[in-house]
This record gives structure tokens, C-alpha cells and sequence, in this order.
């Protein structure tokens, strides 16, 4: 094991890195100073974030541009008919009706939860556990009228999902270290954190023994994350980006 750990402190400092930011969708939330601004582009980057790379930049971008490049405001303050603007974005399966009702949700959490990170610091104050907080968020986020087509969008705990894209999104705004990768603006601790399991991650953490579960799922976050917390129980998803690079450059 401790051969392991040198083998992933290395891959930290090669892949958490500004050397990072460009291409990957955290350079679009990386556009922002405002708080508020950098939690709705860093969500709604996190939420299309599958596929190619270089495509779920160009799209984040463009979700960005539609929302005036002020996503506050554009979240709490647009018209019916300037969302209207939104319905002709794609990402894959991600459309203009998901977009225009993710906008309404967050405007929802904004103006009768305090906003998402509000939210997910006080749910963490009380229950000490992200899980309980993934699983009210999700209640929150659709406790509006909805379709259910929406729901393929964001994750379920309670579904046992890995809710990799969630976790990726926490774990930018509590995250904070010298790197200036993660943005460390939430206050909880980064111990709390569970690992954004994708098939790359969990690929190389079979390889490093770190995952047995064959299945991408909640049961596997829990165990590839209680094997990093064996390396540094403060914070084990400082591996995320070494686990994440290693897989998606072929490094094995």
C-alpha cells in the first residue's frame, strides 16, 4: 500500500495542476470571482460534463454565453421569454427543456434555500454526512413542477447511483490546496468528500487495488474512497485528478 500511495502522490503533482484548468469544464466556473457565479457555472458545467472533453468545454461555454455570462443574475432574474433563448442548446442528451428547467430550479434554491452552497453548508452542519446532503439537494432541485425527462439529469443516492457528476461539482467548491485547481469555497471539509467515480478512476483504482466492485455505483465510491482515505483521511479525493489523469492518458 505504501508503494501505491508514493505512486498517486506523484500523479498529484503531475495532473493537479493550473496546467489542468484549460481543458477541462472546471476552466468555466475558473471564469468567475462572484461566489454565487462560480456555484451555477460550476453545476451547470459538472451537469453535462460526460463525453468528449474538448466538446463538454465548448457547450459549458456556450451555456454560459446564452446566460449573458452573468449566471446569477441571468438564474434570479430572466424573463419566461428570455428563457425561451435557451431551447435550442444540445449536449447529447441534455436539451433546451432540461436547461430551461435546471435554470428554474436553481432559481428556486437561490431565492427559498439560499443557494446551493447555503444549502449544502447547512445540511452538512447538521447531519456531518455529504450523503444525506446529496439525497436533500435532490428532493430540493425538484420539488417545482417538472418533467420527468429532467430527472435523467441529476443523479440519485437513494437510487444507489455513483452520482459521479455531483460529487465532481462538491468537490470543486470545498477543495482547496495550493494547486488553485479546486476553488475551496464552501465551508466543509474536504474529509467529508466522496471520490467523482467514472469508468477512468475506477479503472486504474482496479488496477491499484484500491476498487474490487465491479459495478460503477454508490457502493463502489464508498470503497475506492475508504481506500484513499487510508493515504490522507483529510483529504482522499486530492487523488481524484491523479486516478482521473492516469486513466483518461492511457498512463498503465
Amino acid at each position: 500500500m505504501e508503494c501505491t500511495k508514493e505512486f498517486l502522490e506523484e500523479l498529484v503533482d503531475r495532473y493537479n495542476c493550473s496546467d489542468f484548468i484549460a481543458d477541462d469544464p472546471i476552466s468555466v466556473p475558473h471564469r468567475f470571482t462572484n461566489r454565487n457565479d462560480i456555484e451555477i457555472a460550476g453545476f451547470l458545467s459538472a451537469t453535462i460534463a460526460w463525453g468528449n472533453r474538448k466538446s463538454i468545454v465548448k457547450n459549458c461555454s456556450r451555456m454560459m454565453t446564452l446566460m449573458d455570462n452573468a449566471p446569477e443574475d441571468f438564474v434570479v432574474n430572466s424573463t419566461e421569454a428570455e428563457l425561451l433563448h435557451l431551447g435550442d442548446f444540445v449536449h447529447r442528451t441534455f436539451n433546451g427543456a432540461d436547461f430551461i428547467y435546471f435554470i428554474k430550479a436553481l432559481k428556486n434554491i437561490y431565492l427559498n434555500h439560499g443557494g446551493i452552497g447555503l444549502f449544502f453548508e447547512k445540511c452538512y452542519s447538521e447531519s456531518q454526512d455529504i450523503r444525506v446532503c446529496l439525497s436533500k439537494f435532490h428532493d430540493i432541485f425538484f420539488e417545482i413542477e417538472h418533467p420527468d425527462r429532467v430527472r435523467r439529469h441529476l443523479s440519485s443516492i437513494d437510487k444507489k447511483s455513483a452520482c459521479k457528476r455531483m460529487n465532481m461539482f462538491i468537490k470543486w467548491m470545498v477543495r482547496k490546496d495550493d494547486s488553485g485547481v479546486d476553488f475551496g469555497i464552501w465551508d466543509i471539509p474536504s474529509s467529508a468528500l466522496y471520490l467523482p467515480l467514472d469508468v477512468h478512476s475506477s479503472n486504474v483504482g482496479r488496477m491499484l487495488g484500491l476498487l474490487t466492485r465491479k459495478q460503477n455505483d454508490w457502493k463502489a465510491v464508498e470503497e475506492i474512497t475508504a481506500s484513499l482515505r487510508k493515504f490522507d483521511a483529510n483529504d482522499p479525493v486530492k487523488y481524484d485528478y491523479a486516478l482521473f489523469g492516469a486513466g483518461v492518458n492511457k498512463f498503465f
